[in-house]
Order: C-alpha cells, then structure tokens, then sequence
C-alpha cells in the first residue's frame, strides 16, 4: 500500500501542476471573451475624395441588445504615413472595457495635402451618426481617441464645430451612392488625446517648435498658415466642449510636451473639463507597460467620471 501511495500521489501531483498550467490567464480569457462576443466588418466605404476610398472597420459586441458606446480610433503617423491596419490593437483596451470601436483612416499627404485629413475624421464621425441605428451606436457615447497626428485629429473631431466649414464634403452618404442632406454633426461625448498636436501653426517653417512632417502636411499651399490656423486645437477651445484627457510623456522630441500643457491651461480657462496625465521621463510613445497601464486607467476613471464608460 505504501509503494502504491509512493507511486500514485506523485503522479497526482503532476496531473494537478498540469490542470494549474492549463488555466487561462487573465490576460488569455479578456482576448477569448473579445473574440466570441466580438464582430468585425472591415474595409467599409465611409466616402470617396480625390478619387479616393476612404474607409473603416467597426469592431462590436455582436450580443449586445442596446446602444453600444463607440469609439472612434484614429491611427497616428504625422499625417504622412501610418495605416489603420498598423494601429488596430489600440482599440482591444476600449473592446474590453465594453465599447465598439470604428477604426479610421484617413488621406495622407501624399494623397492630400492639409486640412484633408481633418476632413475625413469628420466625415467618419457623420458616418456614425448615419448608421448608428445599422450597428447599435450610442450617439450620446461617442469618444475619439488617437495618438500623435491621431491624438490631433481626436481633438480636431470632437472640438471643431459644422461652422467652421470642414465637414461640407460629408453631405453625401456613400453607402448607396446618393446623395443626401447633410446631417447635424454629433457631439462627441469625450476626447482621449495621446500626445497629439494641439498648435500645428507652431511647427512650421520659422516657428519656434518646426516639425518636417507638419511642414509636409501643409506642403506649399500659398495659405498654408491659414490652413495650419484653422486645423490648430487650441483655436477651438471654448466653454461647452466635450471632457478631453490627454496622456503626454515630457521628453517628447517629436511632439512638444509644452503644447499640451498650454492646451491645458486654455481648457482650464475656458471651464472645459480635462486632465492632463503627464509621463515623467517617457517620450513620443514607446511607454513601458507600466506607464500604458497608467494611461488606461486614467482614460477608464476618466471616461467612468463623465458617465461615458460602458457599465458591466
């Protein structure tokens, strides 16, 4: 009997070491979970400029029996370069808190030139509000979100209003290629800016913080600073916008820290909810685990204190 204990409770003990290491962890139960309540409809035409399709892909929770919160991810890249596909992971965060995702690209500089790219986020942002009803959006929950150019096209989505005349190439709905009146723009409900650009008229030639890619963007448009005035975040900022949360590292070389303090203190000024997570020692993205995880638990409480966040 004794052998037979010898033999047998090592054995059980391995069986047990193997049970142990067959349990998911939590970070491979959040991805099943995503994945069996997850949709995905990619490539979907939001509008054609230039003779170009402009599209984007919806990410939902295909169970879900009433309005979804959305979030509109725009990928960065300084407007020059940079794809969808490449930034597509950046919105599992959001999918797991319970948000749908729309996924947005944009025309680049080599297709055109500035304010093209302001354009067409506003363009998506029409899209969502014509077929809110089609894919469950919450037209009351509506977040951009993006980082770097994506960061500024996020503010320049949610700040700029139909007034200033950006949004006048959304009046025809593509989906079935007749055009229609052009619908009121929906309020967005939130704004997460990652280290965007909140001053594109600073990073020109002779400025004090010039950038070549926000040079190219604007490219030798005679009204370039016009233009760079005009797509520039902090010459929105006025009582009324949407809560903004902007997550910046202050050794930032390609996008100046400084710009996203300044927007800060005029959103401050103006009354406007916002918190600006400022990243010690961390530069253009690139954060450690750790530093990410900051941010996404400032954006959760963020969103959570606005009443944006999905409740589970």
């Amino acid at each position: 009997m004794r052998l037979l204990r010898s033999v047998l409770f090592p054995a059980f003990l391995l069986a047990l070491a193997g049970i142990a290491a067959a349990q998911l962890t939590p970070e491979e139960r959040a991805a099943a979970v995503i994945a069996n309540n997850f949709e995905v409809t990619p490539n979907i035409v939001y509008g054609v400029a230039n003779n170009y399709q402009l599209k984007l892909d919806v990410y939902r929770p295909h169970k879900a029996k009433g309005p979804i919160p959305v979030v509109l991810v725009i990928h960065g890249g300084g407007w020059i370069n940079g794809s969808k596909e490449a930034r597509f992971l950046e919105g599992l965060p959001y999918m797991q808190m319970g948000f749908a995702v729309v996924n947005v690209e944009y025309r680049l500089a080599d297709v055109s030139l500035a304010p093209a790219a302001v354009e067409d986020c506003l363009c998506a942002l029409h899209w969502v509000a014509h077929n809110a009803q089609k894919y469950k959006f919450d037209l009351s929950k509506i977040v951009t979100s993006g980082g770097s150019a994506g960061g500024h096209l996020a503010l320049t989505t949610g700040m700029i209003p139909s007034s200033a005349g950006l949004d006048t190439e959304c009046a025809a709905d593509f989906n079935g290629w007749d055009a229609t009146p052009l619908v009121q723009l929906p309020k967005v409900a939130a704004i997460v800016n990652w280290f965007g650009i909140a001053d594109v008229a600073d990073m020109l030639q002779g400025a004090p913080d010039t950038r070549s890619y926000a040079v190219a963007w604007l490219g030798s448009q005679p009204n370039r600073e016009e233009i760079a005035r005009r797509v520039s975040p902090v010459n929105y900022v006025r009582p009324g916008l949407p809560p903004i949360i902007t997550i910046h590292g202050d050794d930032d070389k390609l996008v100046p820290h400084a710009q996203s303090v300044r927007l800060h203190q005029l959103l401050d000024k103006a009354g406007v909810r916002n918190q600006l997570l400022t990243i010690p020692g961390a530069g253009h993205g690139g954060f450690t685990d750790e530093q990410e995880l900051k941010g996404y638990e400032a954006i959760k409480a963020f969103l959570t204190s606005v009443g944006i966040a999905p409740v589970k």
